[in-house]
């Protein structure tokens, strides 16, 4: 039994993710794909390479994520899975590709500035 094992990055977000032949069943840190993401559209988030290639139930996926918040790990997850299905079997990555599931998000959030309130934000400005 082949296990493949891939990265997935969004934000700060890291997923370590290991797919191998099975019935379909998705476990993210340890706890179900459902109970750790609650909800519903995280847990499509995370299965839309899957299910981009109807392979829903042929899979286990086991998935390490750690970091940033639940849609910078949902995206994570995603990606992780879409790389690992392409290592599977390389006819699969011109689908993905068109649904955008194999391109890594770059966009971080922006540092703070010396002497503003936020990245761009400004303190108040007061007249008198």
């Amino acid at each position: 039994m082949q296990i493949t094992s891939t990265i997935g990055r969004r934000k700060t977000s890291i997923a370590r993710v290991y797919v191998k032949p099975g019935k379909g069943d998705i476990l993210v840190n340890d706890r179900d794909l459902k109970e750790y993401f609650i909800s519903e559209i995280h847990q499509t988030l995370a299965k839309q390479a899957l299910a981009a290639l109807k392979l829903e139930g042929s899979y286990d996926v086991t998935v390490n994520v750690e970091g940033g918040g639940v849609t910078g790990q949902a995206e994570a997850v995603r990606l992780g899975i879409a790389r690992a299905l392409v290592e599977i079997s390389a006819e699969n990555k011109p689908t993905l590709r068109k649904e955008g599931f194999m391109t890594r998000d770059s966009r971080m959030v922006e540092r703070k500035k010396p002497g503003r309130r936020k990245a761009r934000r400004k303190f108040q400005f007061s007249k008198r």
